[in-house]
């Protein structure tokens, strides 16, 4: 199924619409519900782990790549999905989880995420080299940026020889959104200037070739841009595309490349079949997928509050603000404001940094206390209605069944706009 991936130039210069919704989570009720909703169709998932989430040290889930690997299959196995239908993703592999080192011992914990990457059987990696590291610019040139992902790249071919798999296809780009959304008010960005994106693409063409890396090059099919596409605290800004005409007629001297999207996250449907038809063939999404899955829960933890007097009122928020007070380090220098706009965004931010929170044994404790309080009860179509946005025509579903319904209608507007 990688070679879906290696077809995307080629559907696009033949004139075909393919394109593929880029998954980047670590949640379980994501995986699934990615899995269930893959589930009747023909095509690959996309499934990708952040250099952040999974790396060789365990990364902020506690998962190596073969771990993540494992676990990605174990969901899939239990949901009926094909193995082979999943294409493993890296994203943003470089240096970012280590840029407070110095920059080689950073590039040599790189190196080795890149290379157990690979190993582990991730067929598609971004090489993600653009940030600074310590007593260095945040952001780097082209060159310092394509030498240093040459180097991942060296890295990752070794390992997949080395493995006896085949060798990995690239993203590359140093125009990269900031992960997880911005951290500043938005009205419109700026898309990526064509003379930014040629320049990117020849610097990184003449300096792997220049290191012996030709085929590695020739498997560089994305180059991650920015289209105009962004998200914050409060505000989305949708894709325009008349402000990206001359960004996307680059694609059509470039045959070999596609555009990947960051940040498609709470876009409309109709944008993100624009974005699609404009040789955007790889959408990533990752924090809208678990701010649907939040709304769900939260949405549920109301309907518990209203049938069952002895619950304790929105018992899951109240743990989840108990929480993040007391381990305020995924979320405090994120979000500014007084303590009341601090205590709206901790819960409600599009950047949905409380995903980080879900995986700690109290919220896990606090989550399973709310399936417990809704288990066996017939949740009345009205209070569907209320307090479930996400969940009109679905029939009737128990608690779990709406939280994986939440996250399958994000992936169907994906599908949707695929589709065109």
């Amino acid at each position: 199924m990688s070679d879906f991936i290696r077809d995307l130039p080629k559907a696009r210069r033949d004139g075909r619409r393919l394109a593929i919704t880029s998954v980047c989570s670590a949640h379980p009720d994501v995986i699934r519900a990615t899995f269930r909703h893959g589930r009747d169709g023909e095509g690959p998932v996309l499934i990708e782990a952040t250099c952040n989430q999974v790396n060789q040290d365990g990364g902020y889930t506690g998962m190596r790549p073969a771990d993540f690997r494992r676990f990605v299959l174990a969901i899939a196995a239990e949901e009926g999905f094909a193995p082979e239908r999943i294409i493993f993703g890296g994203d943003h592999l470089g240096p970012n989880p280590w840029k407070k080192k110095p920059a080689e011992e950073a590039m040599a914990k790189a190196e080795a995420m890149v290379a157990a990457f690979v190993a582990a059987g991730f067929s598609k990696i971004h090489l993600d080299a653009s940030m600074g590291c310590a007593g260095e610019p945040e952001a780097l040139d082209d060159t310092t940026t394509a030498h240093r992902a040459a180097r991942l790249a060296a890295a990752a071919e070794a390992a997949a020889r080395d493995a006896g798999l085949p060798p990995p296809v690239y993203v590359i780009g140093t125009e990269v959104p900031t992960p997880g959304g911005a951290t500043h008010a938005l009205d419109h960005l700026e898309p990526t200037t064509p003379a930014a994106v040629k320049k990117t693409i020849a610097t990184h063409r003449d300096i792997f070739f220049a290191a012996g890396l030709e085929a590695a090059y020739e498997r560089a099919i994305g180059i991650v841009v920015q289209p105009g596409v962004e998200f914050g605290h409060e505000s989305v800004v949708a894709y325009q595309p008349e402000r990206a005409r001359s960004l996307v007629a680059v694609l059509e001297n470039e045959p070999g490349f596609v555009f990947e999207a960051h940040s498609t996250d709470y876009q409309p449907v109709d944008r993100l079949a624009a974005l699609v038809s404009d040789g955007f063939a790889i959408l990533k999404v990752g924090p809208g997928l678990t701010f649907a899955l939040r709304e769900a829960l939260y949405g549920l933890d109301c309907i518990a509050a209203e049938l069952d007097p002895s619950y304790g009122g929105r018992r899951l928020a109240a743990a989840m603000e108990a929480l993040m007070l007391a381990e305020p380090g995924n979320w405090q220098s994120h979000y500014p404001g007084t303590a009341e706009e601090q205590h709206i965004l901790r819960h409600y931010s599009y950047s949905d940094r409380i995903r980080y929170y879900w995986p700690h044994p109290e919220a896990e404790r606090a989550v399973a206390a709310l399936y417990a309080a809704l288990d066996g009860r017939v949740i009345p179509e009205t209070l569907v209605s209320q307090f479930l946005p996400r969940a009109a025509g679905a029939g009737p579903l128990d608690a779990h069944g709406h939280v994986l319904h939440a996250v399958e209608r994000v992936l169907e507007d994906y599908a949707a706009a695929i589709r065109g």
